[in-house]
């Protein structure tokens, strides 16, 4: 009797679990979205304390959730926040500075997986020079309040 063939094994009862295995964990609706856009799905990871990327920005929205960890995570209008594990995150890209992505923790790693739509053929992240920034500056929010 083979395990592929349907007659030998009879009918599959399906298990009803797909109808609560759905869990909502962010809803947003980006500003925009650039034309032809595709998506890149990327793992990003830091070691206890690290700082992470520059400040940058990314051309299209990016989604995101930590799998472990914490990340610091501050936009340009924002007050810099913690992203436990198990939380998500989105910017709206475009001319939004990405100030910090790091690790907020000293005792342990950071890994949190994003998925950004981005303009074909340019690059997903563009570091924001030392003389942008303080043009910028007035937009900066402070942690402190």
């Amino acid at each position: 009797m083979s395990v592929t063939d349907p007659a030998a094994t009879g009918p599959k009862t399906r298990s009803t679990a797909w109808q609560t295995a759905l869990t909502t964990i962010q809803e947003a609706e980006p500003p925009f979205i650039p034309t032809g856009a595709h998506a890149t799905t990327v793992v990003i990871e830091y070691p206890p304390g690290d700082h992470g990327a520059p400040p940058h920005r990314h051309p299209g929205p990016a989604f995101g959730y930590v799998l472990e960890g914490e990340m610091l995570l501050e936009l340009e209008g924002q007050a810099p926040r913690p992203v436990p594990a198990g939380e998500a995150f989105w910017e709206p890209g475009g001319d939004v500075i990405h100030y910090q992505d790091g690790n907020n923790r000293d005792d342990m790693p950071v890994r949190f997986v994003v998925t950004m739509l981005c303009d074909p053929g340019k690059p997903m992240l563009t570091l924001v020079d030392e003389a942008e920034l303080a043009q910028r500056a007035h937009l900066r929010v402070s942690g402190d309040s």
